[in-house]
């Protein structure tokens, strides 16, 4: 009852009221009709008893959650930093769970840093009163290159720029893998070069230490042994400094490396404009499934987010569907895309792509909510047409106004040629002039600033209002 499955309920509601048998006909559960109790009495009592198993817990079980609810309250409340880094540690891995809690700890201020290779472990921690990322989270990055590198700087102190630390982390543990991946998470950031210069510029680094510690063993004298130490340092690695990458770039790199964004978010720019035209984003449909909220189901909705992944698969009637990943600023969601709604939208479901969904919730038991579209669109359009309709409103509240007043009818004659001239179909701005007898419409034109200056020389910018 209390997982509310539906089918095993069904059964249950028969054995309670009627009874059930055994193949042989003995009886193995009476009933409450052969013990006197008639059908409508017995179905209202299972009624009640299904009602209450929505909430019912023994006693043993509610205290125990009491006592549990009333310390994680109290640390939440008196230690919010630590309690949530201890909540996103407990589900590491978990790329479902991670960006719902890291979404909680925005709401609460609690600022997420990047993971650092001078101050990150292995797990989240909490630094100066903020959560910082651990490297056991970044892909690739595996637990003996970890331990590696926080016993070398607990030994040797902070690493001081990128080829102090390629120096000094040498072997297997670190390989060329494990250091690109901590570049693209940006835990190399603080060291003073951009993730470019050092992307361009790693592998040359490590062949140059790989080929001197090959030539040490050997015992060669290298260029580097008899040049000063300050000379030697400036010209032994070639780094190939080269401009930032732009945001998004970036971005998608902390996503590959970390599965979810750290530094920003590629929809936090838009995200009044995706608040304004969606009714749900993944944090309501999570809620929807651990409520099981069946009463959902088929409801239409609107869900706005990136595309991450396309699947796409033929029927057995040669039709072809897409099973399309879409992901907003809480989460994923899986969006269903039928043969009729693919054949429409097809331009749109691109990997990287931000897009709005028309459909309807998918609601089963023990599955994650789903959304079977209707239609896809770009996002894109959306903000476009949003803001056409903007300036068409502050196009229509506008009004030219020419004061005509006092000017020569030399100017009127070139004031009405141009009226003339600049009127037609891309009419986007009324005109009325002031006389003497007052204030008179005098039909509509198309106005841009050149058009403007036009007629500035014909009356001079202080006859001219808009």
């Amino acid at each position: 009852m209390g997982k509310k499955k539906l089918d095993v309920m069904a059964k249950e509601r028969e054995y309670f009221i009627h009874g059930q048998e055994d193949e042989n006909g003995n009886i193995i559960i009476p009933g409450c009709v052969r013990n006197g109790i008639d059908e409508e009495s017995a179905n209202k009592i299972f009624d009640e008893m299904a009602e209450f198993a929505k909430y019912a817990f023994n006693k043993s079980h509610a205290a125990a959650y009491a006592v549990v609810s009333y310390r994680t309250a109290y640390l939440k409340t008196y230690y919010p930093v630590e309690f949530m880094a201890a909540t996103l540690n407990s589900f590491l891995g978990n790329l479902d769970k991670i960006p719902e809690y890291i979404a909680e700890c925005r709401r609460l201020n609690i600022e997420i840093l990047k993971p650092s290779i001078n101050k990150s472990y292995t797990k989240f921690a909490v630094n100066e009163n903020k959560i910082r990322f651990g490297l056991g989270s970044v892909k690739n990055v595996g637990t003996a290159a970890i331990d590696t590198i926080v016993e070398e700087r607990n030994k040797n102190g902070k690493f001081k720029n990128f080829t102090d630390f390629c120096e000094r982390i040498k072997g297997e543990a670190v390989n060329k893998k494990c250091i690109e991946s901590l570049i693209k998470s940006g835990a190399f950031d603080e060291l003073g070069e951009t993730r470019h210069t050092l992307m361009d510029s790693f592998e040359e680094i490590l062949e140059t230490i790989s080929g001197e510690t090959r030539k040490s063993i050997q015992g060669q004298v290298t260029m580097f042994d008899i040049a000063s130490k300050e000379t030697a340092e400036k010209h032994k690695y070639n780094l190939k400094r080269t401009s930032e990458y732009e945001e998004r770039t970036l971005l998608d790199m902390e996503k590959e490396m970390l599965g979810i964004y750290i530094s920003g978010h590629p929809l936090e720019k838009i995200k009044k404009e995706i608040e304004s035209n969606t009714n749900i984003n993944t944090l309501q449909m999570i809620n929807i499934k651990e409520e099981n909220d069946l009463s959902k189901d088929g409801k239409q909705v609107r869900y706005a987010g990136i595309i991450t992944s396309v699947k796409k698969k033929y029927t057995k009637n040669n039709t072809i569907m897409a099973f399309v990943t879409v992901e907003d600023l809480y989460g994923s969601t899986e969006i269903i895309v039928f043969d009729s709604c693919y054949t429409r939208s097809s331009n749109s479901l691109i990997a990287d792509n931000i897009v709005l969904v028309e459909g309807r919730l998918s609601i089963r038991e023990d599955e994650d909510v789903k959304i079977v579209a209707n239609t896809i669109i770009n996002f894109e359009n959306i903000i476009k047409g949003e803001k056409q309709q903007i300036q068409k409103s502050e196009q229509k509240r506008k009004i030219l106004t020419l004061d005509i007043r006092d000017i020569t009818e030399n100017q009127k004659s070139k004031l009405r040629g141009a009226i003339k001239f600049f009127s037609g179909e891309r009419n986007n701005i009324p005109v009325q002039i002031i006389d003497n007898e007052g204030i008179k419409p005098c039909g509509a034109i198309y106005l841009t600033e050149e058009i403007l200056s036009e007629f500035k020389e014909i009356l001079g910018a202080d006859r001219i209002n808009i």
